[in-house]
Formats: structure tokens, sequence, C-alpha cells
């Protein structure tokens, strides 16, 4: 694990390589964090893989892989952000209705609209994302006397690296050309007809699921893909 540190206006970040299926090494990672930045008011979970193959094609290294990322990552940041900010106590009320500080711990987790809707060539990956939706509401009774809001967010066809590689393998399946398949499942499944950028996401996680507009959340899924998946 290794550790960039760098300053930027009145803001400092630290930028970490971590594996997120290692417990220490996440461990480590909150504890650096803490020690140069202060107390752990908020966790993402957001490491994840994909892998395209028919059920009957995968191996047991194919199941141990995508779950050991997706399913095993989230728990170990999980665990790692829950013990730290317990040991930190509750956060204060903020008396000032004008601040946007949470009075509580957030903790969140990347799902997908995949803990939803199945999609073929595609079971090992909805089921590590329908684990995480299901650890998550229960690890959210658990931490709500703490004052920890633990919940997470469900993208859907997200324009990234990750999706062009589900392009890529589902245009070999299928028989399409490269791109195909992401314009294809963008403009027939979603509402809005367009591929989800990066930011579509951020601004639900980073703007209100972190914010204390969200004090009141907690144990939910929140679908931001455009209308494709509806609750």
């Amino acid at each position: 694990m290794s550790s960039i540190e760098e300053k930027h206006g009145r803001g400092r970040a630290l930028g970490f390589i971590a594996d997120v299926t290692e417990a220490e090494q996440v461990e480590q990672m909150v504890s650096e964090t803490v020690t140069k930045l202060g107390s752990l008011h908020i966790m993402v979970a957001n490491a994840g893989i994909a892998h395209v193959a028919h059920a009957l094609e995968l191996t047991p290294i194919d199941i141990n892989r995508i779950f050991s990322v997706n399913f095993l990552g989230v728990f170990n940041c999980y665990s790692a952000a829950a013990r730290q900010m317990i040991k930190q106590g509750p956060l204060q009320e903020q008396k000032d209705t004008k601040s946007c500080r949470s009075s509580r711990y957030k903790i969140l987790g990347a799902s997908s609209i995949a803990a939803f809707k199945p999609f073929p060539t595609l079971a090992h990956y909805c089921a590590t994302k329908a684990a995480v939706r299901a650890y998550t509401q229960t690890f959210a009774i658990e931490m709500a006397p703490y004052g920890i809001n633990v919940n997470c967010y469900a993208p859907g066809i997200v324009g990234t690296a990750m999706w062009d590689l589900v392009d890529e393998k589902l245009g070999e399946i299928e028989g399409r050309v490269k791109g195909e398949s992401l314009r294809k499942y963008s403009t027939e499944l979603t509402a809005m007809k367009r591929i989800s950028v990066p930011e579509d996401v951020s601004r639900v996680v980073g703007g209100f699921l972190c914010s204390r507009d969200s004090d009141f959340v907690t144990g939910q899924t929140i679908i931001v893909d455009g209308g494709i998946v509806f609750s």
C-alpha cells in the first residue's frame, strides 16, 4: 500500500493504492487517513469489477475473484470504517440549520441495478451486487444506534472503462461491433435514452447521501440509472 498527499486550496487529499480484498490494507488506509486528516466521517466503498460469461461457463475461480472485490471489498471497508466511527463517538448535532455538515456518520457502498434486474451473462456480477444491497440493509440496522447511516447506490449503464469491457464482451457473444451493445442497452432500456456519465452518480453520492439531507435515510439502495429499474 502506498499513499500520495496533495493540498488543494483549504482542503487536503490523500491518495492510496490498496487492495480492498485485504482487510489489513483497508484498516491501514483508514488509520493513516485519520492520523493525517482527522476523524473519519464518511466511507464510500466504490471498488468493483465486472466479468461477462454465461453461467455454465463460470468457474469457482471466476466466482471467488468477483466476490472478493465486489462483496468482500465492501465488507472490509464497512467494517474498518464502522469500527473507527464507533471509536470516535457520536457526532454533535448541528444547531446551525444552514450548516451542510451532517450529524450522522455515513457509510456508502456500490451496488447496481443488477441487484434488482437480472442480466444474462452477468449472473455472478448480479449476485455480488445483490449481496451488497442485502448486507447494507442489515448493517444499517446494527449501526443506527451508533449514529451511523449505511446506504448504497445503484448505478445503471455508465460510460466507464468497466462498461467498455462489458460492451466488448457482449459484442463478442451477441455478434455486435464495439460500442453497439452500449448504445443498444442504453437506448432500449433507459427512459432518458442516454448513457449515464460518472457525474450523474457522484452528484447523488457526494451531494445527497454524504450530506445532512440524508440524515434520516438508512438501509436504502438509491437507484441512479436514468429510468431502467423502477422501485
